[in-house]
């Protein structure tokens, strides 16, 4: 069932919550589909639904969880159920008719967009947030020998010659894509002209992505910093600006985009939800049960050792951001052709 924005505000801060979710959750029963009994101090298990095929961004963040919360003993079971299909949103499909309270299901950026470019029933609006986990930054690069010593001189040219200058990324719709179009906007192309001057070349992956730049068939390509940061560091790309507001560890000396001369920030966000009618007890609890994975030292090394960027946030910090991320993107997908 989905309910109002105003329904999903907690308007408790994270650092109240441990105590409220241990209060609240004193004597409740097992729910049904949960896997395994509660105590007073939450769920002993909860279900993490991955919306994608094994081996990817979303997968990996479930395993990784999954690993965290039953190593530290927060749960003792957090079983994955992987889900793939349309950017999510067939998992996303799934997590309206979820029966457990306790389900955590893995989502990001890229749904946003897969949920209007797919025109999806079911919409993230429909869910509970519980907490942002991740991000990553994108960069913009071209190949070694390009003419683009700087962002500006890229996209200056990509107003003046429109389609004649190629951008090659992901798929369709997605971060690279989306970046590409705020960019435009920023440097003061009109939506209705955006999609008559992006000439952007969707690939499946970042690997075509660096096969198009190195062979110099395309001007310029966008993707995660860890798609192109080796070819950058062996000289064969050169990356003009990150979308990240901090400049990046792993490319210090790439400028960020706002540095470069255009308002745009834009990461590969990372984070989970819940099931959109759950009571706002069982919205606590989970949101302490992810407060207690992110605090824990084996969370901090997985980061590190993925190199994925801490971007926690919770409670209403988190709904909002994700209000905010939902219209942004949208009216970037309208201005590049897509919906």
């Amino acid at each position: 069932m989905a309910h109002s924005r105003s329904r999903r505000r907690w308007g408790i801060g994270v650092t109240a919550i441990t105590a409220v979710a241990s209060l609240a959750l004193t004597g409740c029963s097992a729910q049904a589909g949960g896997g395994g009994g509660d105590s007073a101090d939450g769920p002993s298990s909860v279900d993490i639904i991955v919306p994608a095929d094994p081996g990817g961004g979303w997968d990996q963040t479930g395993r990784t969880m999954q690993q965290v919360l039953t190593q530290e003993k927060i749960v003792d079971d957090a079983p994955v159920t992987n889900i793939g299909g349309a950017g999510g949103t067939v998992g996303l499909a799934s997590l309206a008719t979820e029966k457990n309270p306790y389900t955590l299901f893995v989502t990001g950026l890229v749904m946003v967009g897969a949920v209007e470019t797919n025109e999806s029933a079911t919409r993230i609006e429909d869910t509970t947030p519980i907490a942002k986990l991740t991000e990553e930054a994108l960069v913009v690069v071209v190949p070694a020998e390009s003419k683009y010593k700087t962002l500006e001189d890229l996209v200056e040219d990509v107003v003046k010659n429109k389609k004649d200058v190629t951008i090659t990324g992901g798929s369709a719709g997605g971060a690279d894509h989306i970046l590409a179009g705020q960019l435009l906007a920023a440097a003061g192309v009109a939506p209705e002209d955006t999609n008559s001057t992006l000439n952007y070349i969707a690939n499946s992956g970042g690997g075509e992505a660096v096969t198009m730049l190195l062979g110099n068939n395309v001007s310029a390509g966008i993707s995660g910093v860890a798609e192109f940061s080796e070819h950058i560091e062996s000289g064969s790309l050169r990356a003009l600006a990150v979308s990240s507001p901090e400049r990046s560890e792993l490319l210090p000396d790439t400028p960020t985009i706002v540095e470069a001369g255009y308002d745009v920030e834009l990461t590969n966000w990372r984070g989970v939800l819940a099931p959109g009618d759950i009571s706002d007890d069982e919205r606590d609890a989970l949101v302490d049960i992810v407060t207690q994975m992110y605090e824990t030292g084996v969370w901090k090394d997985e980061l590190e050792k993925k190199g994925w960027a801490d971007a926690f946030m919770a409670g209403d910090e988190f709904d909002d951001f994700i209000t905010a991320d939902i219209e942004s993107v949208t009216e970037t997908l309208k201005n590049i052709g897509l919906i």
